[in-house]
């Protein structure tokens, strides 16, 4: 409601309070939304570690976007240190969790010999 402005003002800081408050109860889509909230400093500072917590919380109960992103942020380098084998073994886990992109990504790097 608050993170689109569905029937009220668009306030990242009040989305991101009521995702935390979903989310600490182990809600993994809630717990996605809240790294995101992380990953892009919408309601919060951007803080690429606090969204990777989230991320492995939701991936912890098999959300396959949350482990996608955990895949970029090690191809990309965002907040750990860049290691496309790590990433390749993160988009391996969101392919098995049946997420395409991360199945593309996954084979890219295969075909790199990573």
């Amino acid at each position: 409601m608050y993170y689109g402005g569905h029937g009220v003002r668009q306030d990242y800081a009040q989305a991101t309070a009521w995702y935390r408050k979903a989310a600490e109860p182990g809600h993994a889509d809630t717990q996605f939304n809240l790294g995101n909230m992380y990953n892009n400093g919408r309601g919060v500072r951007q803080d690429y570690a606090q969204a990777m917590a989230w991320y492995k919380k939701a991936y912890a109960q098999g959300h396959a976007k949350a482990a996608y992103n955990i895949g970029v942020f090690h191809y990309n380098g965002e907040g750990v240190r860049q290691n496309k084998s790590t990433a390749k073994e993160w988009f391996g886990k969101t392919c098995e969790l049946g997420n395409q992109d991360g199945c593309d990504e996954y084979r890219k790097l295969n075909q790199q010999g990573y």
